[in-house]
This record gives structure tokens, sequence and C-alpha cells, in this order.
């Protein structure tokens, strides 16, 4: 080519005489096509070999035709620069299922010439399955029949017409006579391929599927598609089986065997492996098998939970892998750049003579050839070439391999039993190894329901050495060990959790921390165990997002998802984050206040995707009303942005609008009902327990009225409450209020009328008594629940909480939800000492990590103690006891400096 975006006609025909027999005997047999590739028309040539089997006599002669003509017509266009690489992979795709399904059909018709065709489906894999397909390519379909639809004979059974039907459709395809042949057909990837006919009942295939399938079936399947014959049945059956190939849960058993495969797939190859004479560009080393499994075996691992990797193309996966952040975005390129240029020389390999052939020529000439033909110099060229690309791609699979071979370095010894169980429980330090031996071999004997099947005792007896030696070094080796036993007990199926820790080793000794130390974690593990899958990523260990990634996060899910999946969907992503949160604050790893921060950002995602549900379906049943739209105001910690791991959510639910409009749906309500069901729903979404556990409780007893009140309000009549009957406790809430959901010209409104309010005017006088009337009494009706209560405690957060409320109130200052960023605007005010600002840092610290780490209020263990005084930034248990006094002082300081009156602080 002489100008990289003009193709190079002639060119490509030159060299296509010189060095490719097959398509110089193809020019030279349709003389017509060849007239037309000469004079530049790319799209007239393929048009007209789209009709070359025009008037044949039979399906399986104007097949090979069309076949003859396109494999020209896209040589010489692949050459000539005029077709790029993914144009002409998907023509020479688009002719195998256009081929498939004229099989499929003539065979049908054949037995019942009257009958439409139905019920007998193609599932393309491979390169075909991904739109790839080569020059030379064989497919490797799997064929399938419906028993109740398949068109037959009266007297023909349906498993024996399946069988007519299959084996005519072989013969159509792979048939070889002068005119060539269509495609050589493999049928070795269905199921039982050794014992099972050529065509399988649907039903026998999802039970195959669904319960003896192999990791390779799975990795097989992530490229396949319906490509012919009954297509809407073949996409149902590939919907039926897509639990199978993306798991929710990641399947450690299967990510093993993966790890076997990725290494077998170089110990399996024994041709060069450095590119030269006789290099393998499929199977060597760096090249083109090595790319598809690199991209294969991250989809198998993450595509259950991120459905936006799910895509058969290699290319494309590799991209969606890189957004998706679970790759590089350099390796995706690199490999990306590299596969491409790989399969066009594999391309230019099969133009020579119409073979399947992956390897370059041992002959000299016959290197030179093909490099020629690529438009190089000679072989060394092609060489020179190839050594770079695979060094690039072998190094990145060198990676991968080695990644594996650790996880498969880490499989234990058989596990000890017995005599040898007590003495390795003696040596670990566990008191009363005897008794302890006798307890886990009770486990073995079928006690346990996640330990009756041999699967389960094996995989159990993998981890169990590594597992007791992380007991023995967690902080609380006999308290981890009880809640192991307790956890075990509640799982009906432990065998995924037990092949993951003996795929990350490291994960046992986190998890044995986690036991020790953190009951609420604890507790969420005995309910689902997955929830330690996302820490096999270093980012779980990063922050949430904002808001707004969150919720796109909780929204992706599977195409046609109903209502109950979505909350599904957000209970499971939830968890997840929720549970992350709580491993990095255990692990020290961010500060208490980043981790109370990321909790509130979650919830408000998760309010915001399932209000979103809940309102799509809400409107199928009654329409919307014209005017009216939903707002939902967070009040307490929500209100705030920050939450512990055992808040509620704290929510006032308004509407836009006028209260006596109607919805205009199928069954009309009024506004105010409209609404007020609408949040009974939207707080059922939130709270209540569905097959994936609970989510959230939710608080409503702050609206206008508490209780006696109706759910939701219009924003006219919260106003008017607000400015006319509400109480001042009532007032001091909205302090920390914050507008969560709804349009934003609600949203601006609400936060109108809440600043309207707090900067009311009132008499000091008055306001200070009915704050400390309502401390008082709170402090009867609500004492402090242990020695850490930090929250009811005199001197705690509840007392800041009315320091700064009252302040707020009084002079208008410091009007922001954050309880910390109000007490930093009061002090530089000079309103309040610096002193409570730091005061409240230390005690809200505590407060979020003492909700795992010491939920009951009471003092927790040694090794709790250890990582509450690191998490509040103290040294040791007494420094931190010492501050949390301190601290307490000082908002009894600035209690009696603000009301005049003196705290008993105990």
């Amino acid at each position: 080519m002489t100008d990289k975006d003009t193709p190079d006609w002639s060119g490509a025909l030159a060299r296509a005489r010189a060095h490719s027999p097959f398509l110089s005997r193809g020019l030279d047999r349709l003389p017509a096509l060849a007239e037309l590739l000469a004079g530049g028309d790319g799209e007239g040539a393929l048009a007209m070999a789209r009709q070359a089997g025009a008037g044949a006599e039979e399906v399986g002669s104007a097949l090979r035709r069309e076949k003859l003509a396109l494999a020209v017509a896209l040589g010489i266009g692949d050459l000539a620069g005029a077709f790029p690489l993914m144009r002409v992979v998907g023509e020479l795709t688009a002719f195998a299922d256009r081929s498939l399904d004229a099989a499929i059909r003539d065979a049908i018709l054949a037995r019942a010439p009257d009958a439409e065709p139905a019920g007998f489906i193609a599932l393309a894999l491979g390169k075909h399955g991904a739109g790839e397909l080569n020059y030379s390519s064989d497919i490797d379909p799997i064929l399938l029949y419906d028993p109740l639809t398949l068109p037959r004979r009266e007297r023909d059974e349906p498993g024996e017409a399946a069988q007519r039907v299959a084996r005519k459709v072989m013969e159509t395809m792979s048939h070889v006579t002068h005119e060539g042949y269509v495609f050589r057909v493999d049928l070795r990837l269905r199921p039982a391929s050794e014992v099972s006919p050529l065509a399988i009942p649907v039903e026998a295939a999802l039970t195959h599927y669904e319960s003896s399938a192999l990791a390779w079936e799975r990795a097989a399947f992530i490229r396949a598609r319906a490509c012919a014959g009954d297509i809407p049945a073949g996409e149902a059956f590939l919907a039926a089986i897509r639990p199978f190939v993306w798991r929710k849960s990641l399947d450690f058993g299967a990510i093993m065997e993966i790890g076997r495969l990725t290494r077998r797939i170089r110990a399996n190859h024994s041709g060069p492996k450095r590119p030269g004479p006789g290099f393998n560009l499929k199977q060597g080393r760096g090249g083109i098998r090595e790319v598809e499994f690199f991209a294969q075996t991250h989809q198998l691992i993450h595509g259950g939970r991120t459905p936006s990797i799910r895509l058969r193309g290699t290319r494309a996966s590799l991209d969606a892998l890189a957004e998706a952040g679970l790759i590089a975005a350099e390796d995706a390129a690199v490999l990306g750049e590299s596969y491409d240029r790989l399969r066009t020389l594999e391309h230019r390999l099969q133009m020579v003579a119409d073979h399947q052939t992956h390897s370059l020529p041992t002959d000299p000439a016959a290197l030179d050839n093909v490099a020629q033909l690529a438009g190089l110099a000679d072989g060394a060229a092609l060489i020179a070439e190839l050594e770079a690309i695979t060094e690039a791609v072998g190094a990145r699979y060198d990676r991968l391999i080695a990644q594996h071979a650790e996880e498969d370095a880490s499989v234990a010894l058989p596990a000890p039993a017995g005599t040898a169980l007590a003495e390795l429980l003696a040596v670990q330090g566990f008191a009363d190894p005897e008794a302890l031996a006798e307890r886990i071999e009770g486990w073995r004997s079928g006690r346990l329901r996640a330990l009756r099947s041999d699967a389960a005792r094996d995989a159990f007896d993998a981890v169990l050495g590594p597992l007791l030696s992380a007991f023995a070094a967690a902080p609380e080796p006999e308290r981890a060990l009880l809640r192991w036993e307790q956890l075990l007990t509640n799982l009906p199926s432990a065998v995924n959790l037990f092949r993951l820790l003996e795929a990350r080793p490291a994960l046992a000794q986190l998890l044995a921390r986690i036991l020790s130390l953190a009951p609420p974690l604890a507790d969420a593990l005995a309910r689902r165990a997955n929830l330690l899958d996302p820490l096999i990523d270093a980012s779980a260990f990063d922050l949430p997002p904002d808001v707004a990634a969150l919720a796109a996060d909780f929204e992706r899910g599977e195409d046609g998802d109903d209502y109950q999946q979505v909350l599904d969907r957000v209970r499971r992503r939830v968890s997840e984050r929720r549970f992350a949160l709580g491993v990095q604050l255990i692990e020290g790893v961010r500060d208490p206040m980043e981790i109370g921060q990321g909790l509130a950002r979650v919830a408000q995602a998760a309010l915001k995707v399932l209000a979103d549900a809940t309102i799509a379906e809400f409107e199928s049943a009654h329409g919307k009303v014209p005017g009216g739209e939903l707002v939902v105001l967070g009040l307490g910690r929500f209100g705030g942005g920050s939450l512990t791991h055992a808040s509620d959510l704290d929510l006032v639910y308004l509407f836009t609008g006028e209260h006596g409009a109607e919805s205009d749906g199928a069954r009309p309500l009024g506004a105010t009902l409209y609404f007020n069901r609408l949040a009974q729903r939207i707080s059922g979404a939130l709270s209540v327990p569905t097959a994936e556990g609970a989510l959230y409780e939710v608080d409503t007893r702050l609206r206008p009225s508490g209780a006696q009140g109706p759910l939701a309000v219009s924003l006219d009549s919260f106003a008017r409450y607000q400015h006319e009957s509400a109480w001042t406790w009532e007032h001091m809430a909205l302090a920390r209020a914050r507008p969560l959901y709804g349009p934003a010209a609600g949203q601006a409104e609400l936060q109108d009328i809440v600043r309207g309010v707090l900067t009311m005017p009132r008499d000091p006088v008055k306001l200070g008594e009915d704050v400390l009337h309502m401390r008082r009494e709170m402090a009867r009706h609500k004492p402090a629940k242990g020695p850490l209560d930090v929250k009811l405690a005199r001197g705690g957060l509840v007392d800041i909480e009315f320091i700064t409320h009252y302040l707020q109130l009084r002079d208008h200052a410091g009007l922001a939800p954050s309880l910390s960023a109000a007490i930093g605007e009061l002090a530089g005010a000079g309103l309040v000492p610096a002193a409570l600002a730091q005061a409240h840092a230390i005690l809200g610290r505590f407060l979020i990590a003492a909700r795992l780490l010491a939920p009951d209020g009471e003092e927790p263990p040694r090794a709790a103690r250890e990582v509450l005084a690191h998490a509040c930034g103290c040294g040791d248990w007494e420094t931190l006891l010492g501050a949390l006094a301190e601290a307490r002082w000082n908002v009894a300081a600035a209690w009696a400096a603000t009301f005049g009156e003196v705290l008993e602080i105990q």
C-alpha cells in the first residue's frame, strides 16, 4: 500500500498471484470476481460472492461455491488493506452461521418437507461463537434438539429423527467434492462426546451442565451463542445455563482447575518455544491461545459478579476487563494489539494453500513466501516481528501461570487425624488439644451438614493444617475456633469456602482475625461465607467510590432482572461493601471516620437504586402523580454522612406537588395515599429480609407528628408543620438533615425549607430550657449500656450533639449536617472550644470501631482492645482509656460553658 488509508488492490492481487496458490486458483476460477477486485470494488465483490451459489441444484454445492468466492474476495480485500481484521472474521463467521442454518433447514425438510423447521439448535463455540473465525477454521458446534417441536415423520422417534438431521448436516458441511468443502465440523465439545449421540436433547444437556460439567466446559461457554436453527430456543437454553457459566460466588475448585489448564497449555505444546521455523502461532509461547486464555481466565473468575465483562470477542473482552479495573489498561492494549497481529499473520499462513495450519513453514523458501505474502521482506523479518510480539504476550501469561502455580503450591498435605492431630494442636499452643482433636473429628464424622459429602471432607482436609496454624496465630485462638465451628454449623455447604482458603492461604490468617476480633463480621460470614470472595482483590481495601459510582455498580445486573432480583443484588453488593469496610477497620488500614463516611455512601447508593426500582414497579400499577415526585430526607447519622456498622437509617418521606392530585395509572390513587404506599414499599425494599438476607433497619419516627402521622407528607405540609407545630427536639434533628433522594428541584426546595427552620428567630432562654429538659429525660430513659458506651454516657457523643444543635439553633451558625463540620465552624466562630472538636474526633472514632469490636459496650478481649486503641490513634489500651476520659471531661467543660450546668462524669 502506498498510503495507509488507500487500499492497494493491484499490490494485493500481485502478492496473491505470486505467493498464494489457493487465491491464485480462485481468481482464475472466478474471473468476474477477479475483475471487480482489480477495479477496487471490494463491497461489490463481497455482494457477488454471497450470490455465488445461486442456481446450484443442492444446498451443499451452493455453500461450497459461496465459500470459495467469499474466501477470494475477503483474502484480496484483506491483503489490500480494504477489510480490517474484524470485518474479515465477522464475514467468515456470518457465512458459517448461514451455512449451518441452511444445512439444518435442508436436513429437516428432507424428512418432513411440509414442516416449518424448528426444534433443532446449533450453538457456536470457540472462535465461531466469538465471531472470530479464521480463513481455514473448522467449527465446533453443539447440536441440541427439542423432542416436542422437532418436525419428523410419524414413524420416526424424536431421537432417531434428530440423529438423521445431525448426520445430514455433517455431510452437507464437511463432504469434500471437486468444488471443495464448506467447513470441517468437530462435535467433540458436546456433553460426554465419547458416548453421546451427535445431537443431544435439550433437557439432557441442561442436566449435564447443571450437575456434572467440568471447568473447561465453563470456559468453552464463555463464547457460546445460538447461531443457527431454532435460535430463540438456543438463546433460551443459554439463558438457562447462565448460572453454570457465570457463578455469583467465586468457584475456587474450578479456578484451581483453570490454573492447571493454563500450565497444561504450555506443557502439552511440543513445538519450538521461540519464533523460528515450525513455530506455532496458536499454541507456542506468547501465541494466540495464550491471549485468549488470559482473557477467559479473568472472565471466569470475575464474570459472575461483573456482567460487563461477559463478552465473546477476545479484544472486546480485554478492553472490558481493563475498563472494570480487573487487568491493567497497558496489558489490555498490548495483548489486544498483539492478538490482532497474530491473527493477521495466521491468516497469511492459511491463505497460501487453504490449509488449517498455525505453524511457520520449516522450509526457508516457504517461510520467505509467507512473509512476502504478509508484505514483509523475508522470513527473518517475520521471525523478528514475532519475537517481539510473543515476548510481550508470553511475559504476561508467565505472570498468570505464576499466580496459579502459587495457588497450587499452597495445597496442604493430608490433614492430620487422631493422635497426630492432638499433637499438632498441642504444638500450636491450643488448650486441651485432645478434646479439641475429638471435636474436629466430630466435624468430619458428618455431624455438621457442611461436611457430610466426600467432596466437602476432602476440601476441608486440604485446608485444615494451614487453617489451624492461622487460628493458633490469631489474637484469640479459642474464640476464633469457636466461631469457626459456629460458622460451619450454619452453612449448608462449605466446599467453596474451603477451596477459597486453599487457593488463597493469606485469607486463612485474615479469617482468623475476623473471627477473633469482630463478632458482627463473624455473624455475617456465618450467613454468607462468600463475603470473603471480594477480599482476593486488593481493591477490596479501597474506600467506596462516590454515590453515583456505587449506584451504577448496584444497578449493574442481568438483562431482564425482575424487582426481586434487584432487591437480592443490592443486598449482596451492600453486604460485600460493608464487610470489606469492616475488614479495613480491624486491619487498621483506614481511619474509622473514613469507614463511617464510606458506610453512608453505600447506604445512600442503596437507597437510590432501591427507590428507583420500587418507583418503577409501583408506577407499572398506579402510574404517576402529575407534578408529584418523591423526596427523601436523611437525619441522624445518615443525614450527617457517617454511619456505623450498627446504624439504622433515619428517613423522612416527602413529596412535591399538590396532595389533592391523583395518579394516572390503571389503578389510580390520590397523591397522599400514593406516596404513603410508595414510602412503605421503599422502606420494605430497604429492610425486609430476602433470600440474600436483611439490609438496613429503617426508622421513620422523626417524621412530622412522629409515629402518629402519615409516613409521607407534601413539602408544603412539612414546612407548615415545622414552622407551626414542631417541638424543639424536632428542629434539633433537622440540624443534621440532608436531602438524599429525589429530583434536584425537589431536593433544593427541601433544603431551603430546612434552612429556613434552622434560622428561625428563637428565645435563647426557652431554647436552653427545652434542650436541658430533653437531655435529662433522655438520660433517665436511655442510660449508658456499658462502661464503653461513649454515645449515651454523660460527656459523650449525645452531649456533643446537644451542645452543637443548641448553638446552631441559637446563633444560626455552623449549619452543616456533618457534625464534624458543624463543630469546626462553631469553633472557628469562637462558640465552642477547639477541645470539643478533638473530643468528638476520638469519641466518634471509638464509636465506629467499637460497633464491630465491642458491640455490647463491655470491655472486649485484649486483642480487640489493641485494635481499638490503634483505630483511635493511641499506642495502647490504657492510653486510649485516658484519652476517652479526657475527651469526656472536655465535653463536660463545654457543656458547663454553654448551659451553666455541671455534668456528672463517672
